[in-house]
């Protein structure tokens, strides 16, 4: 059995570094849309612990995961938020992305509550209450992988319990995928049902087109050290602040309080740091592929985590996953009754849910079933969720504690 930290992290990049070269092989795509790719990289780490190949009960790889990668990765994420360019998409396709939260924020009591009322037992209590699992999952549907974490080490739900909450995820979430694909190509009778004209869709494709292209430029040395330099000086502001904050709350309102948390925040720190600096100069460091190394970060917090799950516990999800349907049906029944209202076209319905649900790993796959050239409308979009999902899923969270 393998404890050496330095091992480990060499066995989770060879994982890491496997999946992503096969990714876009012919013989590998089609298990990858059966398999998500974010699934391999929990699955994999956690099969190694489960079998014995590795063993971290003595490993500090989750405290560097969780204090360096996880608010770099935030702050990255949101750096690269272009406001103007959202805003420049038109009013329907942020009504759609918004509806799509406020449908996630909502949903997630709502489906609590009527599972509640059959099994009362799912409430929980302490560090087990179902509402601190579900706020993982609130982060996964309004921001992503990220935000996922953040909302776990937040929320303090014991990683025994995750792997049930992650089948929940990746299941519901990909079930939704699959309508949304075939939605997309059959998008002119779905248009034609909605009353949407979606001849703007052209246009908004040649602004992206256009846009990806002015930002684009061959990075040197001297802006990979910039970029990190930033980064790592906005995580140790993030501590230093985080730990001023959470000390004056635990003094005013005891040290069981979210807000008492110093982890807490760091998370809102790095994710309001990121948007502030996407009102400067700085956003331009996302022409060197600041949000790249955003995603690097995040697939290293799922490949470490991964290595803490126990993947027995899947099984012991039925209220679990009762509550992510219902919670899901919420969601896409208010995002339809939306976009028929408003008459928006199903690509804004489409990718303002992936958006939320699935981020920046499938906003763009779904975005450019519709055309390859959009798919960058997904990525912008993705981004706006990732700014939000910590604040969301806060919200969500409180929401649900509510509930019993």
């Amino acid at each position: 059995m393998i404890s050496d930290d330095r091992i480990i992290l060499g066995l989770l990049a060879l994982v890491l570094g496997f999946v992503f070269a096969t990714r876009d092989r012919p013989g590998w795509q089609r298990f990858y849309i059966f398999v998500p790719i974010i699934l391999v990289c929990y699955l994999v780490p956690s099969l190694m612990t489960t079998f014995g190949l590795i063993d971290v009960s003595e490993s500090n790889l989750w405290p560097v995961a969780k204090d360096y990668f996880l608010p770099a990765a935030l702050f990255l994420m949101t750096l690269s938020i272009d406001i103007k360019g959202i805003l420049g998409l038109g009013s329907k396709a942020i009504v759609m992305f918004l509806t799509a939260t406020v449908g996630i924020v909502l949903g997630g009591p709502l489906a609590l509550w009527i599972v509640a009322q059959f099994e009362p037992s799912i409430i929980g209590s302490g560090d087990t209450a179902a509402w601190r699992g579900l706020a993982t999952l609130a982060g996964s549907w309004i921001g992503g992988g990220a935000n996922q974490t953040a909302m776990l080490e937040v929320y303090g739900y014991p990683l025994e319990g995750f792997a049930a909450l992650l089948a929940v995820d990746i299941i519901v979430a990909e079930i939704w995928m699959v309508f949304l694909l075939y939605g997309a190509g059959a998008h002119e009778r779905v248009d034609k049902w909605l009353g949407a004209d979606s001849s703007s869709i052209a246009r908004l494709r040649d602004t992206m087109a256009d846009y990806t292209a002015s930002i684009e430029r061959v990075a040197k040395a001297n802006d990979y050290v910039l970029l990190f330099g930033v980064t790592f000086a906005i995580v140790g502001l993030a501590h230093l602040l985080g730990g001023w904050l959470g000390g004056w709350f635990a003094a005013m309102q005891g040290e069981d309080a979210t807000l008492a948390s110093e982890f807490f925040w760091v998370v809102v720190i790095a994710t309001t740091a990121g948007l502030a600096a996407s009102f400067t100069r700085a956003r331009e460091l996302e022409g060197i592929g600041a949000s790249k190394f955003g995603v690097l970060f995040i697939f290293l917090l799922v490949a470490v985590i991964g290595t803490r799950m126990d993947v027995t516990k899947i099984t012991d999800a039925p209220a679990f996953m009762a509550i992510g349907f219902i919670w899901m049906l919420f969601h896409v029944i208010l995002l339809l009754s939306v976009a028929k209202i408003i008459k928006a076209p199903f690509f804004f319905v489409a990718v303002g849910s992936k958006a939320n649900i699935g981020g920046a790993a499938s906003a763009p796959v779904v975005a450019a079933a519709f055309h390859p050239a959009l798919a960058p409308v997904g990525v912008l979009l993705a981004v706006l969720g990732y700014a939000l999902g910590t604040y969301g899923a806060i919200l969500c969270a409180q929401m649900m504690a509510g509930v019993g």
